[in-house]
């Protein structure tokens, strides 16, 4: 228990109640700052047990909000040094969006949880916590422990560097679905000109197997190496490709489907009208939440 804390003893309904009311949200704020929801639960789980610690709470979402955060923070140090030894390339663990999510609560995609990886964690959570989501800059600044004016910099160094990869071109859900249908099925069929209509000159190819299935370990770049990279895969696989179903990925249009007989997630981000990279998770630990209907 945290020094500072007194023993509530048994909790009381209405503090649970506060606490589920505010578990979403808190939730959300822990995967964008870990890029992982099995640790986004744990630290939101270990607020929880220092909310049933503490009494004399005036403002209980801003008290959650300052201590996930925190504890966010600490996990970030050994996140950091983790993927410094990560096998391949590292992905955030997809988050599919319900049908019905038409309202987001926040404007971050796959490609910019990609962008807030380059921040520092002290950066990532200003930028987080204030410009995401909706924090007083003086509430922010005794979060993580910084003046006021060293915050706004911060926030300011992230702002600017998450600007430069902002997606410049948004697509409607259903036209994103009808477009990754068609992806999967230029490449299921080895259609090298429609993968070539599709794809733009400079377009990435990110694939995130975890050491624990096969997976490119190097972000494959233009559109002529993806192309020959896609018809390889046609060519040894094409009877095993498997299209499950269409989806939202962390505010990007995707897909989920089975290669080789493993289960893996393709998002496809689009601008101007042309697919500019493929985040493709095939590490089972990261698919565990993935239940395609």
């Amino acid at each position: 228990m945290a020094p500072g804390f007194q023993r509530r003893g048994p909790m009381q309904p209405e503090a649970a109640e506060i606490f589920e009311a505010q578990r979403p949200r808190l939730l959300r704020l822990a995967y964008r700052m870990l890029g992982s929801n099995a640790e986004a639960e744990d630290m939101v789980q270990e607020a929880f047990l220092r909310w049933h610690g503490a009494e004399g709470i005036d403002n209980p979402a801003a008290w959650l909000t300052r201590t996930v955060s925190r504890l966010c923070l600490d996990q970030m140090k050994s996140a950091r040094s983790r993927r410094e030894t990560y096998p391949g390339t590292w992905l955030p663990e997809p988050l599919i969006e319900a049908e019905d999510d038409a309202l987001r609560p926040d404007n971050l995609t796959l490609s910019l949880m990609m962008a807030l990886e380059r921040l520092s964690p002290l950066e990532r959570a200003a930028f987080l916590l204030h410009d995401v989501f909706g924090q007083p800059l003086d509430e922010v600044a005794a979060t993580i422990d910084r003046s006021p004016a060293a915050t706004r910099q911060l926030a300011s160094r992230a702002r600017a560097h998450v600007q430069v990869d902002r997606p410049r071109y948004e697509i409607p859900r259903d036209a994103g679905a009808e477009l990754a249908r068609a992806f999967f099925e230029a490449c299921k069929s080895g259609d090298a000109s429609a993968l070539g209509a599709m794809l733009a000159e400079g377009a990435t190819l990110h694939s995130d197997g975890g050491g624990k299935v096969h997976a490119y370990p190097n972000v494959i770049r233009g559109a002529d190496n993806l192309i020959r990279l896609l018809l390889g895969l046609q060519r040894k696989f094409g009877d095993q490709m498997r299209f499950l179903e269409a989806t939202m990925i962390d505010g990007l249009p995707g897909f989920v489907s089975r290669l080789d007989g493993n289960l893996q997630t393709t998002a496809i981000e689009i601008t101007d009208g042309r697919i500019t990279a493929l985040y493709v998770t095939r590490n089972p630990d990261k698919l565990s939440r993935v239940v395609p209907h």
